[in-house]
């Protein structure tokens, strides 16, 4: 979706080396991309949830409701999906480097505007800026979520590409954690509150400088594989199309949502659903930090082995299956008292197959609707996962329903405890639904890597054509010498020009035939991107060609 563009600018620099060598000359410069996504990926995160697991103080502080506070870490999902058709179209259209710079801006720009009901005394109305500046952070995580998939195709051979992914994937979820940690760690009284948002700025000006002056191109000067020097589908709207087409992705796309969703109202919900049978909400914390640790170590082992196999309907599949049975388990095992052993062990297995598939379904995604583009295919599927997370999260907590306070309630006083039995079988049922959907009626071939093994056949068999093909024999009759618009020369014959040619001489003076006729001829000849085409003209009636002088290169 943004496809010719990208292809021109990858082969723009290295074209003729990229074909001789297969496309895999990956430049050391993605590492510091996918650095600086990876650091904005994780501050997105922290200032998502930083309000929530101080909510009691925060709205103490600036006079709020506890709902108010709760509505800072909601509007993320309220705006990230209408947001995300914009995105993609972003992403896809204008180019990575400025979705990442965009997206960088405005996490940055929303983590100040947070700051400064503390900063300036005397704002009437407090919760505006913080609503205002959460609501620029959640038009940012759209463009850095969807990300991840962009870069690994742009940027890593298909051999990193699955662990490009999961790295950048997987600082979200990270950043998550950190805030869960770090939030009541600096914030004991309403005046640690100003230390807290200064604290969370820091990460996101990194990221913003990071992104607006070490990231210089969209593409690397050599494309890493033969995906990432060709153009995928031609427009925004054409390759939403086409994705709304393709069965595969929708069921893919279905599932996968659906598993985002039951991940955020699990994280979202866990310690309401605990506490009902006596664990505190420190233990709470440790379950979802071992949720997300584990998690992230699933991911990089899953990603590395896609990595090698590229097994990765078989990958996600089996994960999926794992997932089921480790939510099943923990329904059961979370109405259970005093079970905290139990308890803690299932939830770091719900979490080391759940989000071990996050990273390596993204990439089946891609594969599956190639040649869309990374970003609608990757976007698609997080937009449908928000939806269903918030209908997830609505249902459950409708479903929920109170009780008469219990002795062994740990949940806040004054409040009667819910009772999450008919949620939680939801829970467990829609997950076992997507996993059976899945398994059953999901299967495609994988698109992008048999588009990329054609190609660098077809490199290969040219290459091989062109040095089997003899060398013509020299001209008896010189030829008028090769008037360049610069006003140099060239007066090797049109043998001698196509014989180095063939045999790749690619230094000084590169060569090709221009044309020949009776009446003069021209040829446009693109140079790098840098250079200005030249103006090649054949004298009439004679054979010519063309020469480059030294450290010109074929576009």
């Amino acid at each position: 979706m943004a496809g010719p563009a990208r292809a021109g600018e990858a082969r723009g620099d290295c074209g003729a080396e990229a074909a001789t060598r297969g496309f895999h000359a990956p430049t050391p410069r993605r590492w510091l991309f996918l650095g600086a996504l990876s650091l904005l990926s994780g501050s997105n995160a922290t200032l998502w949830l930083s309000f929530a697991p101080v909510a009691d103080t925060i709205a103490a502080h600036f006079l709020l409701t506890v709902e108010q506070i709760n509505w800072l870490s909601m509007v993320f999902l309220v705006v990230s999906i209408p947001a995300s058709v914009v995105a993609i179209w972003v992403l896809d259209s204008v180019g990575l480097r400025e979705a990442t710079i965009l997206g960088a801006w405005l996490n940055f720009a929303g983590s100040g505007l947070r700051a400064l009901p503390c900063v300036v005394v005397g704002i009437p109305r407090p919760f505006a800026f913080l609503l205002a500046g959460q609501s620029l952070c959640a038009l940012a995580q759209t463009l850095v979520i969807f990300s991840p998939a962009k870069l690994a195709a742009l940027w890593f051979p298909e051999r990193q590409r699955a662990t490009a992914n999961m790295i950048a994937t997987m600082s979200n979820p990270l950043g998550i954690l950190v805030a869960n940690v770090l939030s009541p760690a600096l914030v004991r009284k309403g005046e640690d509150i100003p230390l807290m948002l200064g604290v969370y700025m820091v990460p996101a000006g990194l990221a913003c400088l990071l992104a607006s002056a070490c990231l210089w191109g969209t593409v690397p000067p050599c494309p890493p594989s033969a995906g990432a020097a060709s153009p995928t589908s031609g427009t925004f709207l054409d390759g939403l199309k086409l994705l709304t087409r393709n069965r595969a992705y929708i069921v893919l796309a279905v599932c996968y949502g659906g598993g985002v969703g039951i991940f955020s109202s699990f994280l979202a919900l866990l310690e309401q659903i605990l506490c009902v049978h006596g664990y505190s909400s420190e233990f709470s914390g440790l379950c979802g930090a071992l949720f997300i640790l584990s998690g992230t170590l699933g991911a990089l082992v899953l990603s590395l082995y896609v990595d090698r196999t590229k097994h990765f309907t078989e990958a996600v599949k089996v994960g999926f299956c794992l997932t089921s049975m480790a939510c099943v388990a923990f329904v059961l095992v979370s109405r259970m008292q005093g079970q905290r052993l139990a308890l803690a062990t299932v939830c770091s297995l719900f979490g080391l197959f759940g989000f071990a598939v996050a990273p390596v379904a993204t990439e089946l995604a891609v594969e599956c609707s190639y040649p869309v583009g990374e970003g609608a295919a990757a976007g698609l599927a997080f937009m449908l996962g928000q939806a269903e997370g918030v209908l997830f999260m609505v249902l459950m907590s409708a479903l929920a329903v109170r009780r008469p306070q219990s002795s062994l309630s740990t949940c806040r006083l004054g409040e009667d405890p819910l009772d999450w039995t008919v949620s939680l079988l939801l829970m467990a049922g829609m997950c076992t639904l997507f996993t059976c959907i899945l398994v059953l009626f999901f299967h495609t071939p994988y698109r992008r890597l048999q588009a990329e093994s054609d190609m660098s056949a077809s490199t290969q068999d040219i290459s091989a054509e062109q040095d089997r093909a003899p060398a013509p024999e020299p001209s008896p009759e010189t030829p008028a010498p090769l008037v360049l618009e610069s006003g140099a020369q060239d007066t090797r014959t049109a043998a001698q020009a196509g014989s180095e040619w063939a045999a790749g001489e690619a230094g000084e003076g590169q060569c090709g035939c221009a044309g020949h006729g009776s009446e003069p001829a021209t040829a446009h000849l693109g140079l790098a991107r840098s250079d200005p085409g030249w103006l090649v003209q054949v004298p009439a009636g004679g054979e010519g060609c063309w020469g480059l002088s030294s450290g010109q290169s074929l576009a």
